[in-house]
């Protein structure tokens, strides 16, 4: 074994030991125009998350946390009409919340759960953009386009202008 790489011990295995190259497997050559055309493709698009979904899993947890209460004061030996009562309080109280259950973390999330995580991803990257001040219309390469910048530049001191008349007035 050299560098770790072979067996540790040829016993029983019928061979010497030795590492040897394969010279039988035929090597796949990228022309340089394949190689070239990688560095064209467009960045990965983000799916958005489907809202019914999301909706859905939300309005699950809330039904959870409602049939784990009406099972512990099953438990307690309470009257069923009592029990109704407090599930139905309890319920209206988390609908009255239901954006409390959307956790913009990822860490939380099944692997399965994929609206989520790609909500949770659209929330991050809005946050970052925001830190980084990019704005919604920003098209890669856009700050070498000389016309495009002018073009921008004399739509921002319109508007800069319009915001200041509507501020005197």
């Amino acid at each position: 074994m050299y560098n770790g790489i072979g067996l540790t011990t040829p016993r029983g295995s019928g061979t010497n030991g030795y590492v040897v190259r394969n010279l039988s497997t035929l090597r796949s050559y990228e022309p340089a125009q394949d190689r070239a055309a990688a560095w064209d493709v467009a960045p990965p698009k983000h799916r958005e998350p489907d809202q019914g979904i999301l909706e859905h899993e939300r309005k699950r947890q809330v039904e959870v946390k409602c049939l784990e209460l009406q099972l512990e004061l099953e438990d307690k030996g309470i009257d069923e009409d009592e029990i109704e009562k407090q599930v139905d309080e309890l319920r209206t109280k988390l609908n009255a919340n239901l954006s409390a259950y959307a956790a913009p973390s990822t860490k939380r999330f099944k692997p399965s759960d994929t609206h989520a995580i790609a909500e949770a991803k659209k929330s991050e990257l809005d946050k970052m953009a925001r830190a980084l001040g990019t704005r919604r219309d920003y098209a890669e390469g856009q700050a070498f386009d000389r016309e495009k910048q002018e073009q921008d530049k004399i739509k921002r001191q319109i508007e800069r202008e319009e915001r200041e008349r509507r501020k005197e007035e």
